[in-house]
């Protein structure tokens, strides 16, 4: 039988999300929580919609699923999110206790690990997943931005 939840699909949900920011005039980022190849969570940045510097997609998406299984950590929970998470973010993750993160483009100025900061020891981590979908998304924004 072919398994129709993978890495791959719920990637393809959190650049949904991401894609939602875009039209929105956000950052584009866009995050899943998924548990057991269900979606819990759904999120993506919300910084200028809330006036609310910690609204990132991650953030949100970790609060949603919190409150989805009724408690703090997400232990057997995988985080998939269209760009690298920042520090805040990554001291999220390492609260939460997420199981494993599964990122898409890198953050190269201020992406966790340029800041050396570690994730709980139990996750998890994979990095490059649609890599250019999720860049390609940032540079068009980014370049909307500056040519307004």
């Amino acid at each position: 039988m072919i398994d129709l939840f993978t890495d791959d699909y719920f990637m393809e949900q959190a650049l949904k999300e991401a894609k939602i920011a875009f039209e929105k005039g956000e950052i584009p980022v866009g995050a899943v929580v998924v548990v057991n190849k269900k979606i819990i969570a759904r999120a993506h940045n919300q910084t200028e919609t809330l006036q609310d510097v910690t609204a990132h997609a991650e953030i949100l998406a970790i609060t949603s699923a919190a409150n989805y299984l009724g408690g703090k950590y997400l232990v057997d929970c995988t985080l998939y999110v269209t760009l690298e998470p920042c520090v805040m973010c990554a001291g999220a993750l390492y609260w939460s206790q997420i199981s494993r993160l599964v990122f898409a483009a890198s953050d190269d100025k201020r992406g966790f690990r340029t800041h050396q900061i570690n994730l709980h020891p139990k996750t998890e981590f994979n990095s490059g997943l649609m890599e250019e979908k999720a860049a390609s998304l940032l540079k068009a924004f980014f370049y909307q931005k500056r040519n307004l």
